[in-house]
């Protein structure tokens, strides 16, 4: 039986337990925008499979499940059968502490073979503004309640006093405890497949899972062989205040090393990134250039990333980092393909919109809170030989924009316009990409907060290309006053409202013609 057979069988069961999750999720946010991800690991917690869900996730598994395992091996915690661990700590988990991180094992036949593991971003983690991403945050205490690693279940039954102390500290407890039992039952429905797989082949699962890591490496090194061997540099910059400077150094060898001396030092702001999202930034660009190779361990062991403890992309705790996995990882991937621009011209694409500007509101309305979260797509930077790709998500997030029809029935918003941003692509050969423009009306007393960039400086362009438009937010007053807002921002909502959100367009790619 060829080992590839089992291989592919094992990322669907990963796809499988990702379907279970979108569609058993209570928020719109999972269920509508898929913010979710998931991983099928070997007994030893290497990454044998993913679905294709979100790159700053994906990536991040690499880094946060070495984490979970030496944080439980320091604590003495065994899983047995039945269990399944809980934790959002970003130093552990490698994103943010809306990304709920889910790992449970497999058994089969009374003997640990993998672990399946996913995340799910939670709408409310709890803090001070909806949403629990805070752009005022100088620390992860100022943005939500932190979970260590706990067993959230214990030989198959719910620790419902854990999930308690949990939704007591969450805006919307009934939403928050629909998305975890979402994610507790996803799992459950990978790792059933998984059994199903050594049900069926028995060892020659576990061996086609380590040929599957080893052929990754494999593919991974023989494209990396055929790329320009040396060392290439670049810069791009986070807009928090004053310019935040992201410096790489690429070095192309065997496989692909980057190291971020250079990069400014941490702040006490929300756009710190932890090490995990550093990571899944730099292998992102390595992976799009690195043709059809398995997204395993074998790829991931052929990138390799160092940032100085203390800066912006490896901070010392307790550092906000909510931002960090949402802002800093689009600047990390345009700084790593700039430097990959450098090395090979004719195959990088100018930079993408760079933001996931995020939307978040919230307040009570009738006798309930209601918490929403959104990013809202961009502009893909023209590439050789086409132009950008209008009115997506970009780079480190493959999440969708939540439906018109879903947000207005399920939220006192009214929807005004969401349309092609026309004319913020950069000129070029190839233009870049529109941005979007995305409005809506307050309907009730509304916390509105948004955490963004590319607001002063527009994605660049490549080979004379020009760059994209900057982005733009602001509020129009019924009384007909425009108050412009800043990228980072928490303001209050009347009745009436009407926030626009214009997202930007893609780099150009070569000289106009």
């Amino acid at each position: 039986m060829s080992w590839e057979l089992i291989y592919r069988a094992t990322v669907f069961a990963a796809e499988e337990a990702g379907i279970a999750l979108k569609k058993s999720a209570v928020s719109p946010n999972i269920r509508e925008r898929m913010d979710h991800s998931v991983a099928v690991l070997d007994a030893e917690g290497r990454i044998v499979a993913q679905a294709e869900h979100i790159p700053v996730h994906l990536g991040s598994f690499y880094v946060g499940v070495k984490n979970l395992f030496k944080a439980l091996e320091k604590e003495g915690v065994e899983l047995e059968e039945g269990d399944a661990v809980a934790v959002n700590d970003p130093y552990i988990s490698g994103t943010h502490l809306n990304d709920v991180m889910v790992l449970t094992p497999v058994y089969w036949r009374g003997r640990l073979v993998a672990y399946v593991v996913n995340k799910a971003h939670h709408v409310d983690i709890g803090g001070p503004v909806p949403g629990s991403i805070n752009p005022n945050a100088r620390t992860i205490y100022e943005e939500g309640f932190v979970l260590p690693p706990v067993k959230i279940m214990r030989r198959g039954e719910l620790n419902r006093e854990l999930l308690s102390v949990w939704l007591a500290n969450v805006k919307t407890p009934e939403v928050a405890a629909g998305d975890l039992n979402a994610q507790i039952a996803a799992n459950r429905e990978g790792a059933r497949r998984v059994a199903e797989l050594f049900d069926k082949y028995g060892g020659r699962a576990a061996e086609a899972w380590r040929r599957a890591v080893e052929y990754g490496r494999e593919l991974t090194e023989r494209e990396v062989e055929k790329w320009p061997r040396g060392v290439y540099e670049a810069e791009d910059y986070l807009e928090g205040g004053r310019l935040l400077k992201i410096r790489v150094r690429l070095k192309i060898g065997r496989c692909v090393e980057a190291d971020y001396v250079g990069t400014d030092p941490q702040m006490e702001a929300p756009l710190n990134a932890v090490f995990g999202v550093t990571f899944a930034a730099t292998a992102f660009p390595i992976r799009c250039l690195a043709g059809d190779v398995p997204t395993n361990e074998g790829f991931y062991s052929c990138v390799k990333a160092e940032a100085p403890e203390g800066t912006l992309l490896n901070p010392k705790k307790p550092a906000a980092v909510a931002g960090g996995n949402l802002e800093t990882s689009q600047r990390v991937a345009d700084v790593v393909f700039k430097a990959l621009a450098a090395a090979m011209p004719e195959r990088v694409p100018a930079a993408g919109s760079g933001t996931m500007m995020n939307v978040m509101m919230g307040g009570m309305y009738g006798d309930r809170y209601w918490s929403y979260y959104e990013t809202v797509g961009g502009g893909t930077g023209g590439r050789p030989g086409k132009d950008g790709v209008s009115g997506v998500h970009v780079n480190m997030t493959s999440t969708l924009n939540t439906p018109v029809e879903i947000a207005e029935r399920t939220y006192p918003l009214l929807f005004t316009a969401y349309r092609i941003r026309e004319g913020s692509g950069g000129a070029g050969r190839w233009r870049g990409g529109d941005g979007i423009i995305r409005a809506f009306k307050a309907l009730a007393p509304t916390r509105l907060a948004i955490l963004a960039d590319r607001f002063k400086i527009g994605p660049w362009g490549l080979n004379g290309g020009g760059s994209g438009k900057p982005g733009r937010a602001y509020i129009k007053k019924p009384d007909g006053r425009v108050v412009e807002l800043h990228s980072k921002t928490v303001v209050d909502l009347e009745p009436g409202d009407e926030v626009v959100i214009e997202t930007p367009g893609g780099g150009g790619w070569g000289t106009p013609l």
